[in-house]
């Protein structure tokens, strides 16, 4: 861990330190009266995927898509199926 700094600076300037561990990759230790009570660390840097295709086979068809779920017809302001007599 590269930085020490303390609760009250971390909390006035947040955004910058987190600005600043970004850019060099470097994490920082927070402390509390003397004792570290948290790190911030840089997460690792992730894969862009491309957009186009990343959604291909995860369709599933059904062959009778608009067929109701249930023959049971369904109360809609109640959200329940309608009971059986």
């Amino acid at each position: 861990m590269g930085k020490t700094i303390g609760a009250a600076e971390f909390k006035a300037h947040c955004l910058r330190i987190l600005d600043e561990i970004a850019r060099s990759g470097e994490g920082v230790t927070i402390t509390k009266r003397g004792r570290a009570v948290a790190e911030v660390t840089p997460i690792a840097a992730q894969e862009e995927r491309d957009f186009i295709g990343s959604m291909k086979g995860s369709l599933v068809l059904h062959d009778r898509s608009f067929d109701p779920a249930s023959e049971k017809p369904w109360d809609a302001e109640q959200g329940l199926w309608e009971p059986e007599p």
